[in-house]
């Protein structure tokens, strides 16, 4: 008797170790308590397991009041075609605001670190034109890439994707020079 209580305690112990924010987890722990009492004799005991926190649900973005800017794209997607590996290439996407208020783009956060993006920084009246440029670096990068710019500006969605793609033509073996053998 005194072995399982001590392997009952010791799943417990483990139990609340690896999972303790886990429900499913807290609700087998609880279990295993009532268990572990009812085993020792306490019978009419049982363990109410701990409170547990909610994690808060994010809160939603709802469309803010008033005029808004709004930013339209010549397009938003853009083929490089093919390019040799090692080559940088760029792409300017042109935007012009068709809202009601100024146009702030406040970001442009490209999918990996071979792209490098720039765009207009200062705010583009209504009317105006803005771009977002994309300089996709292709060293390193052979094959069909498919790459994303996300653009944050304060327009409703907050956020645009920009799309370009590229077949990149490896490098011929042997074109970083002689190798040491």
């Amino acid at each position: 008797m005194k072995t399982t209580t001590k392997v009952l305690a010791i799943l417990t112990i483990m139990a609340l170790i690896i999972g303790c924010r886990d429900k499913a987890s807290e609700k087998r722990i609880a279990e295993l308590e009532t268990r572990l009492a009812q085993m020792e004799g306490n019978k009419g005991t049982t363990v109410t397991p701990a409170p547990t926190a909610t994690p808060e649900a994010a809160p939603v973005e709802e469309k803010p009041e008033g005029p808004l800017p709004n930013m339209e794209f010549g397009t938003t997607d853009h083929d490089f075609g093919t390019i040799d590996e090692g080559k940088k290439v760029t792409y300017t996407y042109k935007v012009k605001n068709t809202g009601q208020a100024p146009l702030i783009i406040q970001n442009a956060a490209p999918s990996c670190g071979c792209t490098v993006p720039d765009w207009t920084k200062t705010p583009i009246p209504v009317g105006g034109e803005g771009f977002v440029k994309a300089e996709f670096d292709t060293k390193g990068k052979p094959g069909i890439n498919n790459k994303t710019i996300t653009v944050t500006a304060n327009t409703w969605p907050k956020t645009t994707t920009l799309k370009f793609k590229a077949m990149v033509t490896a490098k011929p073996d042997g074109a970083n020079g002689p190798t040491a053998q």
